[in-house]
């Protein structure tokens, strides 16, 4: 359990730290991902976007299992 949450924290504080290019893959601004603005509101749904990590994350740790 321990290593587990260490290796989460040291993915975490990587995609912090790699956040500014990772903006640049146009992660959040997919076709699919919704956004609805009202007058004082913002709601967006980043639909696509779970998905494509999803699976990309599922590939990571299907490849490391084996």
């Amino acid at each position: 359990m321990a290593r587990t949450l260490i290796i989460i924290g040291v993915v975490l504080i990587a995609l912090g730290l790699l956040w500014p290019w990772l903006q640049k893959l146009g992660l959040g601004r997919l076709p699919g991902d919704i956004l609805i603005q009202k007058e004082h509101s913002t709601f967006y749904i980043p639909l696509t976007t779970s998905i494509v990590v999803s699976i990309v994350l599922s590939l990571l740790f299907w490849f490391f299992r084996k």
